[in-house]
């Protein structure tokens, strides 16, 4: 972790030896084996190198999501940080065992809820404070398998659930081999093989052009996301989604597979997403209620899907979901959505059906009725945190500046060009115009990464799949990680510089997220975690303990967490490491300390 003061204006000196660290001891003692297989390493940088000073967000380009959302609350109808002197780490005592996610597993928030038809016990739903207990691993845990086999083969006993095995068995989408859980590489929509159909949308839509034009796709009730993990070989990064059901564990699978996922329902709220993002929304035999309330949900889909994105729809051809789907299409008409094609893949025995949203109002002006209605110009379709799902649609951006009026470059131009609509007079997040903050941070997080992370910390780097960047602001630390086989969840804070727009723009992924509340992932679902000035911001709204204790819950055994910081944190999560008996690492060099602040 780099021990950075933001606030400094001078160069120092330090001695360029690194020093190690090992953390043996710890206020309190929990169970041997489970302290042993739950290690984890810390690394910190003390003035690594140079470092970009941000302003006040207030006073950049950019609002914040917290403010974004509160506003839009309004439209629709600080807790003091405190020192931490001790620790009583414990292990967490729930009937989820070892799947706890605290914001879905809240059972006395989910019984006291009125109505569950639209799936309100499946979406979040946080205790009024941050657990600080510890998540025990399942017996028999090992360490996940390396991708790219994992993609294909995963420990069973590192997610020891069988029902998916025995209900989807017949439709490929798990089994019980051994030791091991195996993944045939296709699922209910494609028994013969992932790819064959990716290849085959591609072939009766050769304009949605995977791993070029099209580049940042989600996925609607991924299952196990097998969809979204041979996607990576068409250079496609997939986000994708599924609630935390009955059809145990899937997105669990898919993170143990090395596969990008989050636990997400389509409920009563918002997907934690900016608009205009997605150049494909895809849904494989998912069974949602699309045409329930005037549309609410379809109409989220059209909120996330960039003007000129594509819907891929697919089904057994003999479902009647399937065979209403295509008949009637009266709400995705009204929605001025284009049916582009359908067509039937006779290898899987599946129907698909693409539609293609607007780019321009010509549509939505001629109607001859107003249903879905256009949404209020006062509504802020960016607004996505804890935001009641509306019945209406916004209309399309044209103006020439304006995010969303033009399709971004393709892939991978579109990670290192800044958008087109940061314009010189906007200032970034660091102070300087908005496209020169931008190459700023993309310069800063090369250097970073090339002379520091990969070369300086002795991590074992082809032990790491899964990554998250805790705070992110244009993407930059996730960019700079291109050319190795990683995915980086990119969080944008809400209380952050909303720039989550340009990270998609970029072609990489990620979401809004509370730092203080826990995040919506299984256990064990990340191999690195990476906080550049993250926790010294959180103090001033929650309590730095819970925190801890949620990276404790995502990080995997012998997993990563690299912090950047100022002297008065690092030392508090360092004695917050010792106790759960992490290996604390200190990196030391000269460098500047905000020579591009």
């Amino acid at each position: 972790m780099q021990d950075v003061n933001i606030d400094a204006q001078i160069e120092e000196k330090v001695d360029e030896k690194q020093a190690e660290e090992t953390v043996s001891s710890s206020v309190d003692k929990i169970d041997n084996q489970f302290r042993e297989q739950n290690s984890s390493t810390v690394f910190h940088d003390d003035a690594q190198v140079e470092t970009l000073n941000e302003t006040n967000s207030q006073n950049g380009a950019w609002s914040t999501q917290a403010t974004e959302s509160k506003n839009e609350k309004k439209a629709q109808e600080t807790i003091s940080s405190r020192k931490i002197t001790g620790f009583s780490w414990k292990l967490c005592n729930v009937s989820a065992g070892s799947d706890y996610i605290p914001c879905l597993d809240n059972e006395n928030a989910i019984k006291k809820l009125r109505s569950t038809k639209h799936y309100e016990h499946r979406e979040r739903h946080c205790p009024e404070e941050g657990p600080t207990c510890l998540v025990p691993l399942p017996e028999g845990y090992r360490q996940p398998i390396k991708w790219p086999v994992s993609r294909d083969k995963i420990w069973y006993f590192n997610v020891p659930h069988t029902k998916l095995a025995v209900v989807k068995g017949h439709q490929n989408w798990v089994k019980v081999t051994g030791e091991y859980l195996t993944f045939p590489g296709g699922g209910t929509q494609f028994k013969h093989g992932a790819l064959h159909y990716i290849d085959f949308i591609q072939e009766i839509l050769p304009g949605i052009a995977w791993g070029k034009r099209s580049r940042v796709i989600l996925d609607v009730g991924c299952g196990v996301a097998s969809f979204g993990g041979y996607l990576f070989e068409r250079e496609v990064l997939t986000m994708s989604f599924a609630p935390k059901d009955e059809h145990e564990a899937q997105v669990q699978f898919a993170l143990e597979r090395g596969i990008p996922a989050i636990s997400a329902v389509m409920g009563t709220k918002r997907l934690p997403f900016p608009s205009l993002i997605f150049d494909v929304v895809h849904c494989a035999r998912c069974r949602v209620p699309w045409h329930i309330e005037g549309g609410k949900l379809l109409l989220e889909l059209n909120r996330l899907l960039r003007p000129g994105g594509h819907f891929v729809w697919s089904a057994t051809l003999f479902t009647k979901n399937c065979q209403k789907m295509l008949r009637s299409g009266t709400l995705t008409k009204s929605m001025c959505w284009d049916l582009v094609t359908t067509k039937k893949d006779t290898l899987n025995g599946v129907g698909v059906a693409i539609y293609r949203k607007p780019s321009s109002n010509q549509c939505y002006d001629s109607r001859e009725k107003n249903d879905p209605p256009l949404c209020q110009e006062s509504d802020d379709r960016d607004a996505a945190w804890n935001i009641s799902l509306q019945a209406c649609m916004h209309r399309v951006p044209v103006s020439p500046a304006e995010r969303g009026s033009q399709w971004p470059e393709r892939w991978p131009q579109r990670l290192e060009a800044a958008p087109y609509w940061l314009n010189s007079s906007q200032m970034g997040v660091y102070g300087k115009p908005a496209a020169e903050d931008f190459r700023a941070d993309y310069e800063h997080w090369k250097h970073v990464v090339s002379s520091s992370y990969l070369n300086g910390m002795d991590i074992d780097w082809s032990n790491v799949r899964n990554v998250m960047d805790m705070r992110s602001i244009y993407g930059g630390f996730g960019a700079a990680l291109r050319d190795i086989s990683v995915w980086v969840m990119n969080v944008v804070p809400i209380d952050s510089p909303d720039t989550l727009p340009i990270i998609y723009e970029r072609g990489l992924f990620g979401m809004y997220h509370d730092w203080c509340e826990s995040f919506s992932t299984y256990p064990r679902s990340y191999d690195l975690l990476h906080a550049d000035h993250l926790f010294s911001n959180l103090k001033k709204r929650c309590k730095l303990l819970p925190v801890m204790a949620e990276v404790d819950r995502i990080l995997r055994p012998e997993g990563y967490l690299i912090i950047r910081d100022n002297k008065e944190t690092v030392a508090e999560v360092e004695e917050m490491a010792r106790s759960l008996h992490y290996e604390a690492k200190v990196g030391k060099s000269k460098g500047r300390r905000d020579c591009c602040g």
